[in-house]
């Protein structure tokens, strides 16, 4: 991850679970990356695993409920997390070839430096961690 002068952010985004909360997830976090000063090829990991997670929310969570997208930029590592209302935990799954879904969070995984769940009483947090060179 390249930075240029990056600086702290703390911001949340918040959208009703549909089709298009997925997009709009990820255009909010590149604005934001780019608006810190955070660039390089880490952006495009950023973007993806940041639609995986709201794809996630949006199939598995309640119909039209809200799904909280927190970013976190320390200057180094970049963390965002999904918070849903849908109950369960998510696990990796690994689905056969010809499958049509379900390698979402095995591309989590696989591209973050850390990823986990977090539950609450009214849901969960999926989050990860992309972290910057040191």
């Amino acid at each position: 991850m390249r930075r240029r002068d990056a600086r702290a952010v703390d911001r949340e985004l918040v959208v009703e679970a549909g089709r298009t909360a997925p997009r709009a997830a990820r255009h909010w976090v590149m604005r934001t990356i780019a608006e810190a000063g955070i660039g390089g090829a880490s952006n495009q990991v950023i973007e993806l695993l940041t639609g995986e997670l709201v794809s996630n929310a949006v199939v598995h969570g309640p119909e039209a409920a809200q799904i909280r997208i927190q970013l976190h930029i320390d200057g180094q590592d970049v963390r965002v997390g999904v918070r849903d209302t849908g109950g369960g935990t998510p696990t990796v799954g690994h689905p056969e070839p010809t499958a049509p879904s379900g390698r979402g969070l095995a591309l989590v995984e696989a591209l973050s430096s850390d990823w986990g769940t977090q539950l609450h009483d009214d849901g969960k947090t999926v989050w990860f961690e992309v972290r910057g060179d040191e």
